[in-house]
């Protein structure tokens, strides 16, 4: 039998795992994140005036992004301005970069609005970003149960940051 190694899913299974249903999380890692100042422990590729782009910890697909308002808001009805209107331009920003690195051939992208629309982090919005390629839904994720990521966080993190460097120069 073949085995496939994906450290980071483990601790995914462990963390949610050993919650009920319906407790939150102990904390919203997105608002961790932007308190901090070490951004690659905490997977934050990119901060702008009122949003936010970090990776996703337990990716579905190569280049998973998350694009979050600043604010720990919850619902788009208290959104309004910048902080309604950027991450959407963020979004459109980062499909682009990830274009330019990845070459994927479709993208789902979307919000889920509340715990029933399967918010993992029903408090803080955000939008993902999952890049998609002919074929790269296969036997593995049906039969096995599991997700080829062919790229570690630590690398895609360095690449994407160095091309938001370089969109940022032009």
């Amino acid at each position: 039998m073949d085995r496939l190694w994906a450290p980071w899913r483990s601790q995914y299974i462990r963390e949610t795992s050993a919650r009920p249903d319906d407790a939150p999380p102990p904390t919203c890692f997105l608002c961790h994140g932007l308190a901090e100042r070490d951004d690659r422990e905490n997977l934050l590729v990119w901060r702008r005036p009122n949003s936010a782009v970090f990776l996703n910890k337990y990716p579905y697909n190569n280049g998973h992004l998350l694009v979050c308002p600043l604010n720990h808001l919850g619902t788009l009805g208290e959104l309004d301005g910048p902080a309604l209107t950027e991450p959407m331009e963020t979004v459109k920003l980062a499909v682009s970069i990830l274009d330019r690195m990845m070459r994927p051939q479709g993208y789902n992208i979307g919000l889920n609005l509340g715990r029933s629309a399967g918010a993992g982090l029903p408090g803080h919005l955000h939008w993902h970003i999952v890049p998609r390629w002919d074929g790269d839904t296969n036997f593995m994720p049906v039969l096995g149960g599991t997700k080829v990521i062919i790229e570690s966080l630590g690398e895609f993190y360095d690449r994407f940051v160095s091309e938001i460097r370089e969109t940022s120069q032009r």
